[in-house]
């Protein structure tokens, strides 16, 4: 089933074009109005298709097109273990475990979290892509939202990084910060030489990162952080800077596999205003077991 939105026609939207309704009262992009104006059933009115120039009369229903006809991702299925936390129509959010990469790339072809998406996609008959709206590094779980037609990955996208969409980590890192809260401020930009190491650098982007001790146990301390932007390796970055670099992180710390086999960290909650309806919804998943551990 194709997923579309509907807007009944008021006496006093009555006579307005199509183009106009289509952003103005339903929030589409101009770029998604483009898209969908050449399918077939891109746009309806009463069932019949319109063109943007098209003015309605009072009573009828305009119906637009959101979920893509066709996978335009080129992403290939590939089934896989999906841990879903909530699903509807628009959006999916998933706890992502570690070691699972989100997009695919070299060497990870057809074993990321989008081929297991749009693998289960497929096989319950939704017409759903991949539309990543943020993501997670290879190594951090956690929870991670992805859209399932263009038009809510754009509005999700807008929301990041204002108050409307939220995400806080739970790390262990190596000491116990002092101040147990703060922020901090330090722009961030590649590291010369190499491909995917940041580092501070006067040039680099502002990037700012809100830190609290939650708890300590022996020379390890629990944080929960909040990002108010959103560079790479930013959290894992920051705290190294301030010397308490991430426990397990083999590229801003010490890595020891024996104890735990990728940097602790974790996406632990998230909120974020649903794309259609507006309603704020907020999830929350526990620490795994291999970052638990360490507070043990």
């Amino acid at each position: 089933m194709s997923r579309r939105l509907e807007l009944v026609i008021t006496p006093e939207l009555a006579g307005v074009k199509v183009d106009t309704l289509l952003r103005k009262r339903m929030g589409l992009s101009g770029t998604l109005v483009k898209r969908i104006k050449w399918l077939e059933d891109g746009i309806l009115a009463d069932g019949v298709r319109v063109h943007t120039n098209f003015r309605p009369s009072a009573g009828q229903v305009l119906s637009v097109r959101l979920s893509d006809p066709v996978r335009n991702s080129g992403i290939v299925p590939a089934p896989g273990p999906l841990d879903i936390v909530y699903e509807d129509e628009d959006v999916i959010v998933l706890n992502k475990a570690p070691g699972l990469s989100v997009h695919p790339g070299p060497g990870h072809f057809d074993d990321t979290l989008g081929n297991f998406l749009v693998d289960y996609y497929e096989k319950t008959g939704q017409e759903a892509d991949f539309h990543p709206v943020h993501r997670l590094d290879r190594g951090t779980s956690g929870l991670l939202v992805a859209a399932k037609h263009p038009h809510a990955q754009e509005v999700l996208k807008n929301q990041l990084h204002t108050p409307d969409f939220r995400r806080a980590y739970l790390a262990v890192c190596e000491g116990v910060p002092d101040p147990p809260a703060g922020t901090i401020e330090a722009p961030l930009g590649p590291r010369p030489g190499s491909l995917m190491e940041q580092m501070v650098r006067p040039d680099g982007k502002p990037a700012r990162t809100r830190y609290e001790v939650l708890e300590v146990q022996g020379d390890r301390a629990l944080l929960r952080l909040e990002l108010d932007t959103g560079r790479t390796h930013q959290i894992r970055v920051h705290m190294a800077h301030i010397g308490h670099p991430l426990t397990g992180d083999f590229l801003y710390g010490t890595e020891n596999r024996d104890l735990i086999p990728r940097p602790a960290l974790h996406a632990g909650a998230l909120s974020f205003r649903h794309p259609i309806s507006g309603t704020r919804l907020e999830f929350a998943v526990p620490l795994p077991l291999d970052i638990a551990r360490l507070l043990l």
